[in-house]
């Protein structure tokens, strides 16, 4: 799929907040994306605990270059890449990456939250970034999915900070937008993905299940709001988008060498009960 979005979909991501594109990875490379995630040691290596003040524990894996190895070819692939342009109506750059993951019966809850909240503390002028986040393993209700508060992006950025045990979005403003806006359980399958602007509203359960949850995210910039600061996430660099082939290409040589694209970084999140 090269990325191509029907102007119904793009319509919907910018009345909802979000989009659901379902095999958005086909089979095949649904499988190469989970065994490539569950065989890299460096997951294992550079993972952040954060705890949730529930008992829970989440884990999360950031990185801010798109390199040459298959988490690069996938941020850097022409059917996210001409999707995410497609979405925010301009050029767009890798802002990071990382990988989510919720260990079974033990993976922690994220509060409510935009990830503009935090992403504004670097630069960032306008909200125009977004992410797609891509299902490694099933993505249920029972093992912790992603939940969006439908529409919640044209609440503009909600105050965040730390609220009690949580840090996220003011508790007070999100309790009264549930009021008005649709709560909707992203449950989706190896190889979905769900796009979602920055100020959407999503927080997800703790994974009480037997199953793990892990889930790819590619995070973008556009080329307009590059920063006006330095932050611990990058500047404006152009993409060099790569065919959707490359995705097989790096699976074929998956366990040929170790990956080299690590460049840890401390995200807003990190360290903090969210």
């Amino acid at each position: 799929m090269s990325g191509k979005l029907s102007a119904e979909q793009i319509a919907a991501f910018l009345d909802d907040g979000y989009l659901i594109v379902p095999g958005l990875f086909d089979r095949e490379e649904a499988k190469i994306l989970h065994a490539a995630a569950k065989a890299d040691k460096a997951f294992d290596k550079h993972a952040h605990d954060l705890e949730d003040g529930e008992g829970g524990k989440a884990q999360l894996v950031l990185w801010n270059k798109a390199g040459e190895d298959l988490w690069g070819a996938i941020a850097r692939s022409e059917r996210i890449v001409n999707a995410m342009e497609a979405l925010l109506d301009d050029e767009v750059y890798h802002y990071h990456s990382k990988m989510s993951i919720k260990r079974p019966r033990t993976g922690g809850a994220w509060s409510w939250h935009q990830d503009y909240g935090y992403w504004y503390q670097n630069g960032c002028l306008y909200p125009d970034m977004a992410s797609a986040f891509i299902a490694i393993d099933p993505n249920t209700r029972a093992n912790g999915c992603m939940q969006v508060l439908k529409g919640s992006h044209k609440l503009g950025r909600v105050e965040h900070g730390r609220f009690g045990d949580q840090t996220g979005a003011d508790p007070e403003r999100v309790e009264a937008a549930m009021k008005h806006m649709e709560l909707v359980y992203v449950e989706i399958e190896p190889g979905d993905t769900l796009f979602f602007h920055s100020n959407t509203l999503h927080r997800s359960d703790q994974n009480t299940s037997e199953t793990p949850r892990w889930s790819l995210l590619c995070c973008y910039n556009t080329r307009h709001n590059n920063p006006y600061k330095k932050s611990h996430h990058p500047f404006y660099e152009p993409i060099d988008k790569l065919p959707d082939i490359a995705i097989r290409e790096m699976g074929a040589t998956l366990f040929e060498s170790d990956t080299e694209f690590w460049d840890p970084v401390e995200d807003e999140t990190v360290g903090n009960k969210s």
